[in-house]
């Protein structure tokens, strides 16, 4: 079984791992199925880039392997050493407070000045202080965002983060994320199932398909984006298509 390879890819290495992730020939099985099956990507420093799919294709798998979360696999893998992830829950600790919860994980004494900085930056400075559990659904996904944004990554891993959002409070959290992207300049690679959301965040689209990228196109409207602009509706369409949805169904998948 090849060796799964995480560090940072700056430095000593040059040429083509002057990236925040490059995968070669990626393959992860489930008894006899094959989910990813010889999976190419690489994914730029400062890139936007949604990972779209049908559930069950790979695409949370394929981001717990860029993790380092799942190392059961053939092939190559090289991601940068500071990585973050924010998954579709925000998995607080509930006996610790906000503040603490931020900073949990980092080398060194806890940095309450850090918390509160990322804290800030995500609009949740009055709640620096309090229990996870008084936190509204939108309060603790921004939380997790900054806990992620902390630890200043160079690959950001977003695994549905806005799912389980009433849409006012997704809305809210997806235009928090593309500004504090922009803020930062992490790459970024949002696992989705809503083609929306992909067009409105992006500046790549992938789609995941029979274990590999069978779709890989730019996204290069002006931001913020419409999304009832003839080139925003002609490539959701695209995307639907190949996410075997008709036009005119829902814009998930």
């Amino acid at each position: 079984m090849a060796t799964s390879v995480s560090r940072e890819l700056t430095g000593s290495d040059t040429g083509q791992y002057e990236k925040p992730a490059m995968v070669r020939g990626l393959t992860r099985r489930f008894g006899s199925r094959a989910v990813l099956d010889g999976l190419d990507l690489d994914i730029e420093p400062g890139q936007f880039v949604a990972l779209l799919g049908t559930s069950g294709c790979g695409k949370s798998t394929l981001l717990r392997i860029l993790a380092d979360l799942d190392g059961e696999i053939t092939g190559t893998v090289r991601v940068a050493t500071r990585r973050a992830v924010s998954f579709q829950a925000p998995r607080l600790l509930p006996w610790k407070r906000v503040w603490r919860n931020i900073v949990l994980g980092l080398p060194g004494k806890a940095d309450r000045a850090r918390a509160e900085q990322a804290l800030a930056e995500v609009g949740l400075s009055h709640r620096v202080d309090v229990w996870p559990k008084v936190l509204s659904g939108g309060e603790a996904q921004r939380a997790a965002l900054a806990r992620a944004l902390v630890r200043a990554p160079d690959l950001l891993l977003l695994d549905e983060p806005f799912s389980a959002l009433d849409a006012l409070t997704r809305l809210k959290v997806q235009a928090l994320v593309a500004e504090l992207w922009q803020q930062h300049r992490c790459a970024v690679l949002l696992v989705t199932h809503d083609v929306d959301e992909a067009l409105r965040l992006a500046d790549r689209v992938l789609v995941l398909r029979d274990g590999r990228i069978a779709y890989d196109q730019p996204v290069e409207a002006a931001r913020p984006r419409a999304t009832d602009t003839p080139d925003f509706l002609a490539h959701r369409t695209e995307l639907l298509s190949w996410l075997g949805v008709p036009a005119g169904d829902s814009a998930t998948t």
